[in-house]
């Protein structure tokens, strides 16, 4: 209770005093958005001026203090760099104590965030651990001061046992040896804390590390002015055979000290070491989050991906770890960028500023995929800020020109555009066809994209489905439909010599069909297998088609695989379900690359067997036209049902 009572309280402060940065200086350039790149920014300052003050410091103890005096008394840039590097190391501070400090208040530490937190946790310290070792190298009084107080301290450790503190009890036992360590510390640990932000970093999906300009140049305009203002100066030289009796602290880096002359040792250890302990404990502490039963699954359109989403994970969290591009910009609920439409399904909202998404906005199905979690299977749509195709997403209108059932429940249809320009597409996206109330309906273009001419659309009938009913039924030539296109991240990939192997389920082969043909037409030399699953024969609706293909190219397989063949149909072939005859034909898919288009149920259960036998999550390219809840999926016609009811 009383941790829920601290978190409440904290959102309320971070929300209130983010609500004022964004009315000073916008959504785009709050720095309390930023803080985690801010804290990179700040950091190469303090390398950078670092460099610098270590080309002309002296590691000496008779030199030391006076090479820093001149440095601070150059009239060339000396002081100021000196300061920035002071000044910036205190922004260093303050701004992962803020990083930290939101993390912890609105509860983003659990879960898959562990790493994230205790490495966090661990950089923190390193960025003190390096200042105080920082604040030893001038050599003067306050240094004498921190330096000696740290020998106490660390002399209470069983190991030291009293041995660091002889090194300083009278003014001929430091030596040279010793600022050359201090030296070697002050350059090894901030490389170690470079090595750890980048490991920290890799965590979070397209973690940004560098803040907006403008955020850059009024950070290096108020150091420098700062710097001028009141620069970083030394204290007396050290004198060990005198004890500092006033001294400067800095109370980013050193509050501990002043503590080790009013409690115990032991005490300040006890109070260091627990805090750290807690800090590092507290994403396994109670309350923990209580788990879901059932993961949650997202189709995002217009990608057409289905993303699994862990607990705790956010809309946009689970799409940029999908790679997924999806817009976004300050990652708390500030600025509106990442607002999307929640199709089917439900979410909480999460905490935001309410600026950024309105009740009424909330009330015609918006949310901000960077604060809101599903509380169910989600259907949502984005506004891609760059189609991942490169072709602009474009409104178009077009002609039915031919009609040819392919199937009983398959037709093909030929559209040509009213402009008579040809489309341009990549092989495997897809169009929506916009109906009149504003629904859409998603098919893949099964014409290979340097065809000119028509393009071709494979559709299957959906029982009940408003537009599938309607093309079988009521359409007839001549008659004009709207669409938008092309859509889509399930295209062919060139940029690989890895053997692909392309999995289709029903009507997935138009998709499949628009990239094989193309790739026969660029003359791709890399091996290529259609495994082609349908329940029965008569499924199979252009069997002769890929037979074709593998007797004209001998790079090219073909395998038919029938999940419930009929009696009739006197097969011979492979049965079974798609993904597991292709296991058994490659067991290690770690060289290949798959391309898998059909039902949802068909590509969930493909995903997480391809994964377990070596394909990496870079070669797996998949599309899916309907996302079906958990209870649904297990009936037999569970392909044709979608979040909120039957589809198409």
């Amino acid at each position: 209770m009383m941790l829920k009572v601290i978190q409440k309280s904290g959102q309320w402060l971070y929300l209130r005093v983010e609500r004022v940065f964004n009315h000073a200086f916008g959504e785009e350039n709050n720095p309390l958005y930023h803080l985690g790149a801010i804290t990179y920014f700040l950091f190469w300052i303090v390398l950078g001026t670092g460099l610098y003050l270590y080309v002309f410091f002296k590691t000496g103890v008779a030199e030391a203090h006076d090479s820093v005096e001149r440095l601070t008394a150059q009239w060339y840039l000396g002081g100021v760099i000196r300061s920035l590097h002071r000044y910036a190391s205190d922004g260093m501070v303050l701004s992962m104590l803020l990083h930290l400090g939101r993390h912890f208040m609105f509860d983003h530490y659990r879960s898959f965030r562990w790493f994230s937190w205790v490495s966090g946790v661990v950089a923190l310290w390193l960025v003190y651990v390096s200042g105080i070792n920082g604040y030893m190298l001038p050599w003067d009084r306050l240094a004498q001061f921190v330096t000696v107080g740290t020998a106490e301290w660390l002399d209470w450790l069983p190991p030291f046992n009293g041995t660091l503190i002889r090194n300083f009890v009278f003014e001929g036992a430091v030596n040279d040896r010793l600022f050359s360590l201090l030296s070697f510390l002050h350059i090894g640990l901030p490389l170690g804390l470079l090595a750890l932000l980048w490991i920290h970093t890799q965590r979070v999906p397209q973690a940004k590390t560098t803040p907006p300009w403008p955020i850059m140049a009024w950070l290096a305009c108020a150091l420098v002015l700062l710097s001028l203002v009141k620069p970083a100066l030394s204290e007396m030289p050290a004198d060990l055979a005198a004890v500092p009796a006033a001294v400067a602290l800095d109370w980013y880096y050193l509050p501990i000290f002043p503590l080790m002359y009013t409690w115990s040792v032991r005490a300040v250890w006890l109070l260091v070491g627990g805090a750290t302990l807690l800090l590092v404990l507290l994403p396994w502490l109670p309350p923990r989050l209580r788990r879901a039963k059932e993961a949650f699954r997202l189709m995002v359109r217009p990608d057409n991906r289905i993303v699994p989403v862990r607990e705790s994970e956010t809309l946009l969290e689970s799409c940029l770890r999908d790679g997924i591009v999806f817009p976004f910009d300050c990652r708390n609920g500030g600025c509106g960028v990442c607002k999307c439409t929640i199709v089917h399904g439900s979410v909480d909202h999460g905490i935001h500023q309410p600026e950024a998404l309105t009740a009424a906005e909330k009330a015609a199905g918006k949310a901000l995929a960077c604060c809101a979690t599903p509380t169910s299977d989600l259907e949502l749509e984005y506004v891609p800020v760059q189609p991942a195709s490169g072709i602009a997403v474009e409104r178009h209108r077009a002609r039915v020109v031919a009609m040819e059932p392919l199937a009983d429940d398959v037709i093909r249809l030929r559209l040509e555009l009213t402009t008579g320009k040809q489309l341009r597409y990549r092989a495997g996206q897809y169009m929506n066809i916009l109906l009149p109330d504003g629904e859409r309906r998603s098919f893949s273009f099964a014409t290979a994209p340097h065809e000119a001419g028509d393009i071709e659309l494979q559709i299957r009938r959906i029982p009940g489905g408003k537009f599938t009913t309607h093309v079988f039924t009521r359409m007839k030539l001549g008659e004009t439909i709207e669409f938008e296109g092309p859509l889509g991240s399930f295209f062919l990939r060139e940029d690989s010599d890895k053997p692909m192997i392309f999995v289709a389920g029903a009507t997935g082969f138009a998709p499949v069909k628009s990239m094989l043909e193309y790739a026969f037409h660029v003359g791709v030399k890399r091996q290529m297998v259609l495994y082609w699953g349908v329940r029965s024969k008569k499924d199979l609706y252009l069997p002769d088609l890929p037979a074709k293909w593998a007797a004209q190219h001998g790079n090219f397989r073909f395998v038919p695989v029938l999940s419930e063949p009929r009696p009739e149909d006197h097969w011979a072939g492979r049965t079974g379900l798609v993904h597991e005859a292709i296991l058994q034909d490659y067991p290690d898919l770690s060289a290949h690359q798959i391309y898998a288009c059909g039902s949802v149920g068909m590509v969930e259960a493909a995903h997480p067997a391809f994964a377990a036998h070596g394909l990496s999550q870079d070669d797996c390219f998949s599309d899916a036209f309907k996302l079906a809840p958990h209870a649904t999926r297990r009936t037999k016609d569970a392909e044709l049902v979608l979040l909120g009811g039957r589809s198409r």
